[in-house]
């Protein structure tokens, strides 16, 4: 073993998370501007405080042994998930979804501890059982590490941060060496469930789609297609088994993705809300409803498009400085950087959010440890996921979903989550420089 050596690449990663958070905290006291009054709402101070326990939390893990959170992986997943319950029965509700527990100004949202909880635990579970990830009942239990922490969020219900699970999932399965064909099958009925569960009610909302919507709509139809591909799959599997022909696996491989997006489907239904399907509505239609549900995607676009190249400069934007725009430090502060900083700004953001997931991946893929190249994967998909999610919901070409920009979004909650993921990956780091 050789001792660690500091090269000048080393410092890109915790050089370009410390300058987001400083952007974000610069957004935040923008945001929270009054232009009438002179006034500010002070959520920048709250987010320096975030800021600070964050960047301890962030050094903290970057020197602690990597081993002994291996080893309480589990404890912490637990006890996560436990609280996870006790926001659902207990908590406070903000924005339509319980997920807060708290006292007044004071809160936190566990579900957002939960996304690191569930990475390093199923890291664990992943690296332990090797190349058994291949084996269809190994595969499903690792699943179900995800879907009982986005089961109790989607109850919430937190849609947005309830989908952060599947990137996690998917990109740690396939790098420990998930079959092909369990991960598209994952994919596909995660797809279809969703679309046969949106699509109806959202042209329903849109008054769009006639009988088609009515048909696909009805519960009772579903439970036919539920049953049919059901029998479809059991006869496939039959014929496959005495026969051994190909086409009757894949056969039965794509029944059984039409049986598992129609349960999936009855179950997100059954948890949607009124305002969700309207903010699906309006993804399709913003001038669905121009001054209500679609105002501020409508005000979003707006933002991003009058910052033009160069912006309207720090504190002169037009959106943020007259509050037209709801959740702007939080949900929507990329369309108030890009209209102070303008097109610029939105690219040097956006590159910093570049340099921290290429030099991640260089940290993991370097690393000779299975348990940090799975747990550093895991981590870089919930970055990657919220990045793309959040930009291109500002931009108004992905859903509203309620997903913050990590690092710069308003909220201690979702702070220290992102600067503990960066701490493990500088941890990892650290720890193959060793060798």
């Amino acid at each position: 073993m050789k001792r660690p050596s500091l090269s000048p690449t080393d410092l890109l990663l915790p050089v370009a998370v410390l300058l987001l958070v400083a952007v974000g905290i610069l957004f935040i006291y923008s945001a929270g501007l009054d232009s009438g009054t002179a006034r500010n709402t002070g959520a920048w101070i709250r987010q320096l405080v975030w800021a600070v326990t964050g960047i301890a939390i962030m050094v903290f893990l970057a020197f602690f042994n990597l081993s002994t959170i291996r080893t309480y992986a589990f404890a912490l997943y637990a006890a996560n998930l436990l609280l996870v319950l006790v926001t659902l029965l207990f908590g406070r509700e903000v924005n339509g979804a319980r997920a807060w527990l708290g006292i007044g100004e004071l809160g936190v949202q566990p579900s957002e501890f939960m996304k690191i909880s569930s990475i390093l635990f199923l890291a664990v579970y992943l690296t332990g059982i090797g190349n058994g990830v291949r084996e269809l009942p190994r595969f499903l239990l690792g699943l179900l590490i995800i879907l009982v922490p986005m089961g109790l969020i989607m109850l919430q219900p937190d849609m947005g941060t309830a989908l952060v699970f599947i990137p996690i999932f998917l990109g740690m399965a396939f790098i420990a060496g998930a079959g092909g064909r369990h991960l598209a099958f994952l994919l596909a009925a995660g797809l279809s469930a969703v679309l046969l569960a949106a699509v109806p009610v959202v042209l329903a909302a849109m008054q769009r789609g006639g009988a088609i919507v009515g048909l696909a709509g009805d519960r009772t139809f579903l439970a036919y297609v539920l049953g049919a591909a059901a029998a479809v799959t059991g006869l496939a599997m039959l014929g496959w088994r005495w026969t051994k022909r190909r086409y009757f696996y894949w056969i039965a491989w794509a029944a059984s993705v039409l049986m598992t997006a129609s349960l999936g489907s009855l179950a997100v239904r059954a948890v949607l809300r009124d305002y969700q399907i309207m903010r699906l509505a309006i993804f399709v239609d913003p001038q669905l409803d121009p001054q209500g549900a679609g105002w501020n995607i409508l005000q979003s676009v707006t933002a991003i498009g009058s910052g033009g190249l160069f912006g309207k400069g720090w504190l002169q934007g037009t959106q943020s400085q007259l509050q037209y725009l709801p959740q702007q430090s939080t949900d929507f502060i990329f369309s108030i950087l890009a209209e102070e900083w303008g097109f610029l700004g939105g690219v040097f953001v956006l590159g910093l959010f570049l340099v921290i997931l290429l030099k991640g991946l260089s940290i993991v893929w370097g690393s000779r440890e299975d348990y940090a190249l799975l747990a550093g994967t895991g981590i870089l998909a919930m970055l990657f996921f919220h990045v793309l999610v959040n930009v291109g919901m500002a931009m108004g070409i992905m859903p509203i979903t309620g997903i913050p920009l990590m690092l710069l979004s308003y909220g201690g909650s979702s702070l220290w989550t992102a600067l503990a993921g960066a701490g493990i990956l500088m941890n990892i780091n650290r720890r193959r420089r060793r060798y």
